[in-house]
């Protein structure tokens, strides 16, 4: 067994290592069986996101290098060839917005202009392609200087497919991570319309119109409402923590938890571990544990609150300023009491702290809480929740 790779969000590096790694590569088969072209899956931060991104990057990467021996051994190997024979198959493009969090408008232009040039220097090949014109190279060249206009900066990532297409002449796979990072950013900083202008027409081109792409896949915390920056997609697909669709691949199912605990030899610490950090519901998987909390206890060995304090709050902490009710329901379920609310998972940002269903939909969708039953009534998207864990209480107390 090898060590444990904390904050490792690199599927190569954690297979090179030998890192202890929970398979999660039937994710992989989930993706090729889904039909919709642009899917959407929102999760609570460290709850794995970024590595499964990394994990299809490498699996479908046609320049990938040794990609079979870092899925030699797992489950994704011993499917049947319509998942085999896509391994190293694709062009892929993989991008994430972590970054793009700065204080101001043009300062986040400057970070996706950044976020942008690190996707471009890894297909820098391209300068070198017979299949390109030298006026393409040169819009290549200008993304790599940061020299492009804002018009080019909302066009680069469908011009990158549309080069990427030509050379190989296969469509592209576009992994697209944390997504909503610089949305609510921008809205905690005051430029959110500016911010929303800007990535709708960034969105729009990138996958609404471009049929360069095989497929899309999109990770995130929250479910921006589809109207403010994907109005028009077409097959367009959202599975959030309420949806069955992806359940067991995200956080550790109770039947891996076991395995952990075996690999571990730490059975006598399995109620507390479980007091601790299970507790998750996601689609139809219940009992599921926080990978983030569960791989640094394996390391510290010591129960203590680890996810709550690796990002910032300020979203939530926004929502719960200014709203009394919300207040005196938080305050019932830190006594253990299981309350019925109204939850709207396709947040809208704009005011987010002036409607409850928006501020409920929030927790739920980041892991603040959990949903133990959902209302039958579509209308209107009562959900009885509680806290999942003692994690999460040690956070609203």
């Amino acid at each position: 067994m090898g060590g444990i790779g904390i904050g490792e969000s690199d599927f190569r590096w954690l297979r090179i290592r030998e890192n202890y790694y929970i398979d999660k590569t039937m994710y992989i088969k989930h993706i090729i069986d889904n039909e919709s072209r642009v899917l959407l899956v929102t999760r609570p931060r460290r709850f794995g996101k970024t590595l499964n991104m990394s994990m299809l990057k490498y699996y479908f990467d046609i320049n990938g290098k040794d990609t079979k021996s870092l899925f030699t051994g797992l489950k994704i190997m011993n499917q049947p060839e319509k998942y085999t024979s896509k391994l190293g198959y694709y062009p892929c493009l993989y991008m994430t917005l972590k970054d793009v969090n700065d204080g101001t408008f043009e300062n986040m232009l400057l970070a996706m202009k950044i976020a942008v040039l690190q996707v471009y220097r890894e297909h820098r090949y391209l300068l070198e392609s017979d299949k390109l014109y030298e006026e393409e190279k040169e819009y290549i060249k200008d993304i790599l200087w940061c020299r492009e206009d804002e018009i080019s900066l909302k066009n680069s990532i469908k011009e990158l497919s549309r080069m990427l297409y030509e050379h190989f002449g296969k469509p592209v796979m576009l992994l697209l991570d944390e997504y909503d990072v610089p949305l609510q950013n921008a809205y905690i900083e005051g430029y959110y319309d500016q911010a929303i202008k800007f990535f709708k027409t960034f969105y729009g081109t990138t996958f609404k119109d471009n049929p360069y792409l095989e497929k899309t896949i999109i990770t995130g915390v929250s479910r921006v409402a589809k109207e403010s920056i994907f109005s028009g997609a077409n097959n367009f697909k959202v599975y959030t923590v309420l949806d069955n669709e992806f359940s067991t691949d995200f956080g550790i199912t109770n039947e891996e938890m076991d395995q952990v605990i075996k690999d571990f030899d730490i059975q006598d610490k399995k109620e507390k571990i479980k007091e601790w950090y299970d507790g998750y519901v996601i689609g139809n998987s219940d009992g599921i544990y926080n990978p983030w909390s569960i791989i640094n206890y394996l390391a510290d060995k010591e129960l203590k609150p680890y996810w709550v304090n690796t990002s910032s709050n300020d979203l939530i902490k926004l929502t719960l300023k200014n709203s009394v009710t919300v207040k005196e329901k938080i305050e019932r379920l830190l006594r253990g009491e299981t309350i019925q609310v109204p939850v709207n998972l396709e947040t809208i940002i704009t005011g987010i702290e002036e409607k409850e269903d928006n501020i409920w939909g929030l927790m739920v969708g980041t892991g603040y809480l959990k949903v133990v039953e959902k209302s039958q009534d579509k209308m209107t998207n009562l959900c009885k929740v509680k806290l999942p864990n003692l994690e999460i209480k040690y956070l609203f107390i």
